[in-house]
């Protein structure tokens, strides 16, 4: 799990793994992730664009950017929440992501949301 706070967007990733949508055999395993932006902020924030991080288990790198979320540059007024989930496959059972959302206040400020770096796992692997 991770949770994070910048500039008063925090930021909570929850992930678990896929066994039936997994093939270990053939090196693919398959995370989900859900995501909760919440703004604890007084002023409105949107979420512009995403950048994520994410490491095998062998140390290989991908990074991944794009516009918005699933979709979505949802717009959040102070105490409002954003949710929603993703799926990450790996060549490995363990690896990790973290990253950040840019986003834009209501007065032009633009900054990067932290997301801290979360585990994904198959759960026999670390037992």
């Amino acid at each position: 799990m991770s949770d994070t706070v910048t500039r008063g967007v925090r930021i909570v990733v929850v992930p678990s793994y896929l066994p039936e949508q997994s093939e270990p055999v053939a090196g693919r395993y398959l995370f989900v992730y859900q995501v909760m932006i919440r703004n604890e902020g007084e002023q409105p924030v949107q979420l512009l664009s995403r950048h994520w991080v994410i490491t095998d288990g062998e140390g290989r790198v991908e990074e991944v950017r794009g516009p918005g979320v699933v979709g979505y540059q949802p717009r959040l007024a102070a105490g409002e929440s954003f949710s929603y989930s993703s799926g990450c496959p790996l060549p490995t059972p363990v690896g990790t992501m973290h990253g950040s959302f840019e986003m834009i206040a209501d007065n032009g400020d633009r900054f990067d949301a932290l997301i801290a770096p979360f585990r994904l796992a198959v759960p026999s692997v670390l037992n």
